[in-house]
């Protein structure tokens, strides 16, 4: 690791964390927890930069996990609460899942009656849950909807198997994406609808992840009222909340530099950054990324369509237009690019992932991981 003291000397690409905007929204996370008493976790699907960790350990229960890896991320470098949950386990992973994790969801009856009993044996503290798909949703994109028709994720109330019950702790639901908390309350009621009778008899329920709890315009005094209510009805029952992307959301940028202006039609800045490789959310979702300085392509007088460093023709972030025309070595900063970007990247046509960086409260950047040919060949064989 190095440290700088001036930004003009952060290399690129670099994704580069600023630390006390990931303590302001830490901050939001402790007053939901205190006022609500309910525990929230780190989703690591969505944000994983171990290196950050220590900013939050102190406030958050733990981290929920996909699988393996990320079961042994959180083990290793949170140490605190692990749930694990898959939309299917591997019988061959079951026993180093179990050992290192306080809580293990299963997707399905049948994987349920499959593997807690095993899991019990590696782990006899462990907490068993299920899945459930309340079958409603109000996610902005079908690839985003949990609870879409024909859906993999949770079990539906036609298929809930109630002999799980005598080795099951708590029920887990995961139907929001990048919503409020008039999304949660609808999807509450039919959970309460179609679950409700099973609730006096958990130990916990988990709200999953999908709420935008750390947006300007999110209610987080409705959250707690509506935590505080369901508690109420559910008194021995423990509440748990894993956002990923409401605890990156608008910590830090993706730092690229102008490689070459091409002139086709219009004026193409070429970046030494990827759509497709180092943010693609901004192809699956889509969504355009805002760019610090620049507007709409109708806005000011200079337009350029950015696009990134690989053969794929569909490699472009957008177009974008600027007060200034553009120079070769120009900087190009993308706002927001902590979530859903270090954890999908990739180094699709050998393209070198972006260094990543955390600016200190004191001005200080440290650059805590430079990526080689190393990270690129190890990967493959």
């Amino acid at each position: 690791m190095k440290t700088i003291t001036n930004i003009q000397d952060l290399p690129s690409p670099c994704w580069l964390l600023e630390e006390s905007l990931l303590r302001k929204n830490i901050a939001i996370m402790k007053q939901i927890q205190d006022k609500a008493k309910v525990k929230i976790l780190l989703a690591l699907k969505g944000y994983a930069l171990w290196k950050s960790f220590g900013m939050m350990r102190d406030v958050l229960h733990g981290c929920c996990a996909s699988g393996l890896h990320e079961a042994i991320l959180a083990h290793e470098e949170f140490a605190k609460e692990i749930h694990t949950y898959s939309p299917a386990f591997k019988e061959e992973e079951i026993k180093d899942i179990a050992k290192i994790s306080h809580h293990m969801v299963f997707n399905t009856p049948a994987q349920f009656h499959r593997f807690a009993s095993l899991a019990k044996g590696y782990n006899p503290k462990i907490s068993l849950g299920l899945r459930v798909n309340p079958e409603f949703s109000k996610a902005p994109k079908e690839i985003y909807n949990p609870c879409g028709l024909y859906s993999r994720l949770g079990t539906t109330k036609a298929n809930f198997d109630e002999a799980i019950l005598e080795q099951c702790d708590g029920l887990h639901f995961h139907a929001l994406c990048e919503e409020d908390v008039d999304a949660l309350e609808g999807v509450l009621e039919h959970f309460e609808s179609n679950f409700g009778t099973f609730i006096p008899q958990m130990k916990w329920i988990n709200f999953g992840g999908g709420h935008h709890i750390a947006r300007d315009d999110y209610d987080v005094d409705k959250l707690i009222k509506l935590l505080k209510n369901f508690k109420a009805r559910y008194p021995m029952v423990e509440v748990y909340l894993e956002p990923g992307e409401a605890i990156g959301w608008r910590t830090g940028a993706l730092y690229a530099t102008v490689l070459d202006i091409v002139e086709n039609g219009m004026s193409i800045a070429i970046l030494d950054t990827s759509a497709e490789a180092h943010m693609p959310d901004t192809i699956l979702m889509p969504y355009r990324a805002e760019v610090r300085g620049a507007k709409k392509p109708n806005g000011a007088p200079y337009v350029y369509r950015l696009g990134g460093n690989t053969c794929l023709a569909g490699d472009i972030m957008g177009d974008y237009s600027f007060d200034q025309p553009l120079k070769i070595g120009d900087r190009i900063i993308f706002e927001d690019q902590m979530h859903y970007t270090m954890v999908k990247a990739t180094t699709f046509n050998g393209i070198k992932l972006p260094d990543i960086a955390i600016r200190r409260i004191d001005g200080t950047i440290d650059i805590v991981r430079q990526f080689s040919y190393e990270d690129f060949k190890n990967r493959l064989s």
